[in-house]
């Protein structure tokens, strides 16, 4: 077997390390209104266990055992947003496509948001994304124009591609043309309209007898387009699978089906359309939409087992010597739930749940997840392989866990929480306190096992999905509390805003000493194609603000939070050696709501006064939180925190938990004044000390208190030397850690 180049860089964020040549391929398989019923393990073995109708996906069920099926995996209602949400990590809340508004064809993603494609190209990756795309071009199905270069694929990191760019053009599996990319060389946004034809894949001998038939002479001319989307994918996949064998490079693929969204019939333009069930009793006996549905999506299963099998054996010689399924991470799902109809009634395809396709009930947004990756999802690792979990996972969790895998940055205050730590096993998944979902028809938030709607006239409803999946039994009168605390959450999350309405991307631009809260410190925002400006924000700072405060010069530059000031997200950093600071003074709160984040050259110096966020506070390496005062939330600690006492604080207070990194330094400028913890502390850093108020042998000094306290510090022999020459012993209790003076001589057994 060939063995991947070894690669020096390595990767790490609180506990979990990769290695380059041990970052996983990533095979993303994306359906387009498939129920969450409509596999093996929700509602299908069930049914065919009872001997009723069942919908035949043998490759998707044999992924199941071999990896885990997420119960409770959730994607959005409809498919604009859902692919929105999807690719940019944040929820409709915060996306600019919030719900499946006409123009979303021409302005859904913009040029300021990170997508999957791009995080993983900068990390290294060959990009690939086949299917329905759904931005940027006309939908005219004879000589579409593209509209906005900005919100193309291949403006956003896939290197390779198939795709229609217009859901629209997608209501036909017979488009006469797509878009393909790499492109010929002045060609507008790098792509290129080609025919939709099967004559590209005619010669490609790894299937000449699979599902597409490319071969038999009744084949369509125009091809039915997930054929040749999943031929390009298969390609891909081989020549990927070589690539990485050979130097190490890995692979990001996205095939992003159009099956089984409606039109269902045009399946049957297709020789042997039915084949599969051809010994199926029911199946002669079903409504003419549920059969053309089957059929659709045994189709789409068989060509995800070839593709599958293109994993196992690339050069498909019958020699698995060159395997690359172990390493590689597939991701199955759909973007919403199933629609209503025969296929929903005669085959249960959404599993029995309230809702269909647009809806805010489960049934609308609860979808069909799986993950395999065999080296990592074993019978022995925390999420066994083969089996199902009812931990609840969202379509904005993948973009931050593929960045996690990468080993590349993720983009700054996503509403997702990367699924890394779980996958890997190795560090700890950051928690996310709510899900959110918004629709044209109401809005959700999820924490826990209840659930909360809002409905468009005001009605609020509220469900214990572990008991009453099916939403039966509205518990809003009957737990007011949890009521008001979820509507609150949910209003905060900003879906009640108007469509188009979106976080906006801003850069600080002022000069040393400039005031944080001032409009004119900052970089303006509008986002405009064609002479029609979509959003625009050139105001002082808000909560829907994703905010850079970096120095971009080699000096050093400083804000002053004079006032109260809310973003969604904040980071401090620098670059080019430069360094910038953030001083909040005392009586003063900034917050960032999904997240502040203390980058390379960056410094929060709080003195007296608070950060906050609803979820964490992250100090990343060469960051450094200084001072004292508060930080409301998580702190996560992989840089410098270095509490220095003022006039009006002596210790850092955390009202969440606090968690060190393995690189990670906490700073005491005289012992006894350190942290108090609120919640737990996890330890893992290195420990130094400035000054010693008494340097008595014997004299104890509280320098952190928690709830709990788990690891130690990295000192070796538990010791710290003080900057004044003073000789320490870090103690260990079940909810402090003190140091003593000890003499400057090695300690006694006693001791």
């Amino acid at each position: 077997m060939k063995v991947p180049a070894i690669h020096i860089a390595l990767i790490s964020f609180f506990g979990l390390v990769v290695q380059a040549a041990e970052r996983p391929n990533i095979l993303y398989f994306y359906v387009d209104d498939m129920g969450w019923g409509s596999i093996g393990p929700n509602a299908q073995a069930e049914r065919r266990g009872k001997g009723l109708a069942t919908v035949q996906t043998p490759n998707l069920d044999k992924l199941a055992s071999e990896g885990i099926n997420f119960r409770r995996g959730y994607g959005c209602m409809v498919c604009s947003p859902a692919r929105s949400s999807q690719q940019t990590g944040f929820h409709q809340g915060h996306t600019f496509a919030d719900r499946n508004d006409p123009d979303n064809a021409k302005k859904a993603i913009r040029k300021d948001d990170i997508t999957m494609g791009d995080a993983l190209l900068k990390a290294g990756y060959v990009t690939g994304y086949w299917g329905k795309w759904g931005y940027g071009g006309s939908k005219e199905q004879e000589n579409p124009t593209l509209d906005n270069s900005q919100t193309l694929p291949t403006s956003h990191g896939y290197q390779h591609v198939v795709a229609e760019l217009h859901h629209v053009r997608a209501h036909t599996f017979f488009q006469p043309t797509l878009w393909r990319a790499p492109a010929p060389d002045g060609s507008q946004g790098g792509l290129h309209l080609v025919p939709n034809s099967m004559k590209p894949w005619a010669n490609n001998d790894a299937y000449p007898d699979g599902p597409a038939l490319q071969n038999h002479p009744d084949y369509p001319e125009t091809a039915y387009c997930d054929d040749v989307y999943c031929f390009a994918a298969l390609d891909f996949v081989r020549e990927g699978a070589v690539r990485f064998n050979d130097d190490g490079t890995p692979f990001f693929g996205l095939l992003a089906v159009q099956v089984p969204h409606s039109p269902f019939s045009e399946i049957k333009e297709l020789p042997y359309w039915d084949r599969a069930y051809a010994d199926d009793a029911h199946f002669s006996k079903l409504k003419e939409q549920s059969r053309h549905w089957a059929a659709m999506v045994t189709r789409i299963d068989a060509h995800f087992g070839n593709i599958l099998a293109t994993l196992e054996d690339p050069d498909n010689d019958g020699d698995k010597s060159d395997s690359v399924a172990d390493n590689t991470l597939v991701i199955f799902m759909s973007d919403n739930g199933g629609p209503g109809g025969a296929n929903n009634s005669e085959f249960d395809a959404n599993g029995g749940l309230t809702g269909t396709k647009g809806s805010i009930n489960e049934g609308g947004i609860r979808v069909p997840t799986i993950m395999r990756w065999p080296a990592m999802i074993t019978e022995t690792s925390e999420l066994k392989r083969g089996t199902s979990t009812d931990m609840v996972m969202d379509v904005t969790d993948l973009l931050p866990t593929f960045c996690d895998l990468a080993g590349t940055e993720i983009p700054l205050g996503l509403d997702g929480v990367s699924l890394a730590p779980l996958l890997t096993g190795k560090g700890e998944r950051r928690p996310r306190d709510f899900l959110i979902h918004e629709a044209g028809k109401g809005h959700s938030i999820i924490r826990g096992d209840h659930k909360l709607i809002r409905r468009p006239n005001g009605d609020v409803e509220v469900y214990d999905l572990a008991e009453d999946p099916s939403e039966t039994f509205n518990l809003a009168k009957k737990f007011p509390v949890i009521t008001e605390t979820l509507d609150k959450l949910l209003t905060e999350e900003r879906v009640d805003e108007p469509k188009g309405f979106a976080n906006t991307y801003h850069h600080w631009k002022s000069k040393d000493g400039a005031k944080l809260s001032k409009a004119g410190n900052w970089s303006d925002y509008a986002y405009a194609n064609e002479g029609i400006t979509y959003l625009e924000d050139d105001g002082a700072p808000q909560l829907s603000w994703t905010a850079h405060l970096r120095n971009s010069g080699k000096g050093s530059n400083t804000a002053v939070a004079d006032k109260d000031t809310d973003f969604l997200a904040l980071e401090v950093g620098a670059a080019d050696g430069g360094s910038q600071t953030l001083e909040i003074s005392d009586g003063v709160t900034v917050t960032g709501r999904n997240e502040v984040r203390v980058s390379d050259g960056g410094t929060i110096d709080i003195e007296g006064g608070k950060v906050a966020s609803v979820r964490w506070v992250d100090v990343k390496k060469g960051g450094t939180l200084h001072g004292a005062g508060s930080v409301e939330g998580i702190l996560y600690n992989d840089g410098t925190v270095a509490v220095v006492p003022s006039a009006t604080a002596e210790t850092l207070v955390v009202t969440g938990d606090y968690r060190e990194g393995g690189v990670s330094r906490l700073h005491l400028e005289v012992a006894g004044k350190g942290i108090e913890v609120e919640g737990e502390a996890e330890l893992a850093g290195f420990l130094s000390v400035e000054t010693v108020p008494r340097q008595k042998v014997g004299e104890l000094y509280e320098i952190l208190s928690a709830d709990s306290v788990t690891g130690r510090f990295s000192n070796a022999d538990d010791r710290v030397r003080a900057g004044d020459g003073t000789e320490l012993r870090v103690g260990y209790e079940a909810g402090r850690v003190t140091l003593k003076v000890v003499p400057p001589l090695q300690l006694s057994s006693a001791e």
